[in-house]
């Protein structure tokens, strides 16, 4: 919660666990740690609101399900363990947190492509843009002006046609944008419901 201008951790009844102390702060992930930020720069405290991670980072995000969490130091982007340890360092223009199929987003010069905990790039830096991988294994992907959607190897299953496109929500479908209609496709790429909306 912020208050004054200070963000502070209140309980369920609505009392404070950890004043208002930091300039900014993030919810405390399953690990029980929180991103902080203090005199512009980051670390990581614990419910006591004690530093676990002295603050050092220009950004940093909250921790994934892998137990890596996202921070920035100067222009590049790394990822660090519990205890502040770099374990992908700081390498990237872009990046962005581990989501739940084991990856990460993360931009090398103007391309974007996909890495796993260890820092490999699974897919090598080869889009202009990216979404995360969604539940039925696909991910959108925009390379010279088009959208597509590939697999877990970088291989198109739908080939790049589209003018926009979105991650595939639960119900296994994906909205896509030809021209300035909007419209559905299943996995397959075949249109469930055709473009025919303005949004």
């Amino acid at each position: 919660v912020e208050t004054g201008g200070k963000y502070g951790y209140i309980d369920k009844d609505g009392k404070y666990a950890i004043n208002p102390q930091f300039d900014d702060a993030y919810s405390f992930a399953d690990n029980g740690l929180a991103a902080v930020e203090t005199g512009g720069k980051y670390g990581y405290i614990d419910k006591d609101g004690k530093y676990v991670v002295n603050p050092q980072f220009d950004y940093a995000y909250s921790f994934a399900d892998n137990g890596l969490a996202l921070v920035q130091t100067g222009d590049k982007y790394g990822f660090i363990d519990k205890t502040g340890s770099y374990v992908i360092k700081p390498q990237f223009d872009g990046a962005y947190d581990f989501t739940g199929n084991g990856l990460a987003e993360v931009k090398v010069g103007d391309k974007y492509g996909f890495i796993d905990k260890t820092g490999k790039f699974v897919i090598n830096p080869q889009f202009d843009h990216v979404d995360s991988f969604a539940d039925n294994g696909l991910a959108a992907v925009e390379s010279d002006d088009k959208y597509g959607f590939i697999d877990k190897t970088g291989s198109y299953v739908i080939n790049p046609q589209f003018d926009d496109a979105y991650v595939f929500a639960n119900d296994g479908l994906a909205s896509v944008r030809l021209g300035d209609q909007w419209g559905y496709i299943d996995k397959t790429g075949a249109y469930v419901i055709n473009p025919q909306f303005d949004r």
